[in-house]
């Protein structure tokens, strides 16, 4: 598609009503095949929410050198993780892509070059989440990487660029989790609201901030104490979270759900901003 012919399709697209936008705790692969409370809330919000036009995620599980996008028509559902049943690695998600998607993304974003990838798809970060929201696949997916080599404060000013996908039926998605330390993981208790004291007071710490618009400390996470460096030793599953608060504007409001922390160093924490 030329950038005349993306054009003529940006304009063919009337504003909508603004989408909300959400960050989803995914946590374990095996959520995408289990029923269980947290599943239970990512159906309820499927059902509550207007049907988007198609779904841009953001994903823990895509790192890489610079910013990419999947523009391909058909992305293939990635098995990203091992170890798991054979009934998780049977999963198909057959969404369809969006190369007009990617291509705007593309346009809208002047901070950085977004490159087009056709290689990549859909990893379980996204797909194990959002097939609760939309079983049927018939909402188009595109996926947006994670650059690991930059600093939150550039995630955070990349992700408002954003905005004007929200008044074009484009749901936006940060799928990660706040509180996610596998190496301290109570495996005896991963299936039981426990939390470590430190889990306990970054969780505590992370959602004063978020209820109360407090972003920098947010996007200064490496500033905030030991109980933050626990619970983050690496950024990939907090980052999508930052994608989400920049998109927050002045009218929005933030809920909380899924606000459970498991096997004492992880968080199920999920929002949704609207």
């Amino acid at each position: 598609m030329q950038l005349k012919d993306l054009n003529k399709w940006n304009r063919s697209l009337p504003n909508t009503a603004k989408m909300p936008v959400l960050f989803l705790g995914h946590g374990s692969p095996m959520n995408a095949i289990e029923e269980n409370e947290f599943v239970s809330e990512f159906k309820k919000l499927g059902r509550a929410l207007a049907t988007p036009r198609a779904i841009l995620c953001i994903s823990a599980h895509w790192e890489t050198r610079g910013t990419f996008i999947t523009a391909m028509e058909h992305p293939q559902t990635i098995h990203d993780f091992g170890g798991f049943p054979q009934s998780l690695f049977d999963v198909q998600y057959p969404a369809p892509g969006s190369p007009q998607l990617a291509l705007e993304t593309q346009e809208l974003v002047k901070s950085t070059n977004v490159h087009l990838d056709d290689k990549w798809g859909l990893d379980h970060g996204s797909w194990s989440v959002i097939k609760h929201m939309y079983p049927e696949a018939n909402v188009p997916v595109v996926q947006m990487s994670i650059d690991y080599t930059k600093p939150a404060q550039y995630h955070y000013d990349l992700a408002k660029e954003l905005a004007a996908l929200r008044n074009k039926g484009v749901l936006i998605v940060g799928s990660g989790n706040m509180i996610h330390n596998l190496r301290r993981v109570a495996w005896d208790k991963l299936n039981t609201p426990f939390a470590y004291d430190w889990a306990l007071e970054a969780r505590e710490k992370m959602n004063t901030a978020i209820l109360t618009h407090d972003h920098q400390t947010l996007i200064d996470f490496k500033k905030q104490g030991a109980a933050f460096d626990l619970s983050i030793p690496t950024p990939e599953h907090y980052l999508p979270l930052i994608y989400t608060l920049a998109l927050q504007d002045d009218q929005d409001e933030v809920q909380l759900f899924n606000d459970e922390p498991l096997g004492g160093s992880l968080s199920m924490t999920s929002l949704k901003i609207a």
